[in-house]
């Protein structure tokens, strides 16, 4: 049977942990600016300098800071298209991860990916994937690549609730749990896949309990408002990944303050208003701060002043995204699997002749 954990996280967990007050206000500060660069992405948006599929991580920022940054360099990381602040707690930096939103070369995938397809390969940030449930597989090899050359590094695989009801994930799980791979999966479980509230569609009462069905597997419920919580769940769960070499699941409640899309941008119709009001007492930063000022850590004064460099940097970003140059039409043709056709036609004449 899976190793289910009972903790105090899914309850609240309130402890600062024993972190240097530096660390601390870096977590903060990350925090903030994940907020701010969700912020302004979509007002870049409403201005039409971002196009296409754009979901924002605005309320569900302890999850990024809290299960990402204390990876070592040698993990990897595979997400899906809710994965602005993934990237930006991975180490992208807000000007390329901006450019590729506006489409532009100096973005981490030269302007072609967009929003959802946000990729590093020298920061082992694997996309970045549009398809509900179709990055679990790929984390799931790059466990096994990992297991099959003995290296010691873990995979962390992030995800909404919404692929808890899809058949890739139990095949995911059946060979992570059966050969034994280090591979963290998180479910950010804001409490809606798009527009339909997961009690509606999931046919048990805590997500948490699906880990049962796969022997060993290492299982918990984590308060994901909660950066530390967030932070001692996952370094539990990276540790037995790196020294156990089996895998975890964390199922991290949280919630997200805007629609699922910039086609949804606020709470929609699906929510009651006053659910997100409620929400929003439990802002993942400012209950944050508010722990911090009262260990003498971080005081207001010292948040507004943090606050107004975050801004500048995020609206330095959009200055270099608007500055960068769009792709040429040419470099459709770039990057492609394969330099030609079948019967040897030429990609170019080939693309060309089906756009006609």
């Amino acid at each position: 049977m899976a190793t289910k954990e009972e903790t105090p996280h899914a309850a609240g967990h309130r402890d600062l942990l024993d972190l240097p007050e530096e660390e601390h206000r870096d977590l903060l500060r990350q925090m903030m600016l994940y907020r701010r660069f969700e912020e302004k992405t979509a007002e870049s948006y409403q201005m039409g300098k971002i196009g296409g599929f754009c979901h924002l991580y605005i309320g569900q920022e302890a999850v990024a800071a809290g299960g990402i940054p204390q990876l070592e360099e040698r993990d990897h990381i595979v997400s899906a298209y809710r994965e602005h602040a993934h990237a930006l707690a991975r180490g992208m930096s807000p000007e390329t991860v901006m450019a590729e939103l506006y489409g532009r070369v100096d973005g981490c995938s030269k302007g072609k990916g967009g929003s959802m397809h946000l990729f590093d390969r020298e920061r082992n940030f694997m996309g970045g994937h549009a398809i509900v449930g179709a990055h679990l597989p790929i984390a799931a090899g790059v466990g096994y690549r990992i297991r099959y050359r003995e290296e010691d590094s873990v995979v962390l695989c992030l995800f909404g609730d919404s692929v808890m009801n899809i058949g890739s994930l139990n095949e995911s799980w059946n060979m992570a749990a059966k050969w034994g791979l280090p591979v963290v999966y998180i479910c950010e479980n804001n409490s809606y896949g798009m527009g339909t509230e997961i009690d509606r569609v999931a046919a048990v009462d805590e997500l948490v309990d699906r880990a049962c069905g796969y022997d060993g597997m290492h299982a918990t419920a984590v308060d994901g408002m909660d950066v530390m919580a967030m932070r001692e769940a996952t370094d539990e769960a990276v540790r037995i990944a790196r020294e156990e070499k089996r895998p975890s699941f964390i199922e991290a409640r949280c919630y997200r303050y805007m629609g699922h899309s910039m086609a949804d941008p606020a709470h929609g119709t699906y929510r009651p208003k006053d659910e997100v009001d409620e929400e929003r007492e439990n802002d993942p930063i400012l209950s944050y701060l508010e722990r911090l000022d009262d260990a003498g850590i971080v005081s207001q004064d010292e948040y507004d002043e943090m606050d107004e460099e975050v801004i500048d940097e995020v609206e330095a970003a959009a200055e270099f995204a608007d500055e960068s140059p769009k792709p040429d039409p040419e470099a459709v043709y770039e990057d492609i699997y394969s330099d030609a056709f079948p019967h040897g036609i030429d990609r170019r004449d080939g693309f060309r002749d089906a756009l006609e």
